[in-house]
């Protein structure tokens, strides 16, 4: 029987998961594309943590009007790196989500590496 594209994404998340785990030095840089906004977050999975953080829900984000569009996705992986590294964070592992790396999430990549995060 068919599986739906949310069951589909749901098994490429855990699929990508199972390999990727993020500690203190490195940890794991993980996005989330809703409908309309962006999520980053710099997660340590050894002590259950995250280090940093980025939304376009945030009120300081908020008011650029930033959309979850190639754009959008350039100027929050910029703004997330620039967080990361405030907090001294260099090098990270990404995580995709589950998702193709192509199109927004290649594009919010270029931009964090483009800023200073080593992947």
């Amino acid at each position: 029987m068919a599986k739906s594209k949310r069951e589909l994404g749901i098994r490429r998340h855990w699929r990508v998961r199972k390999k990727i785990i993020g500690t203190s030095e490195r940890p794991r840089l993980s996005v989330k594309f809703s409908g309309r906004h962006i999520h980053v977050q710099f997660i340590d999975d050894m002590n259950g943590v995250t280090l940093a953080s980025f939304s376009s829900v945030q009120p300081e984000v908020r008011e650029t009007k930033l959309k979850a569009n190639m754009a959008g996705a350039a100027q929050a992986g910029k703004l997330a790196a620039e967080r990361a590294i405030a907090k001294k964070i260099k090098a990270v592992v990404f995580d995709r989500g589950g998702r193709k790396y192509h199109g927004k999430v290649k594009a919010l990549a270029d931009a964090a590496r483009e800023a200073g995060l080593q992947f």
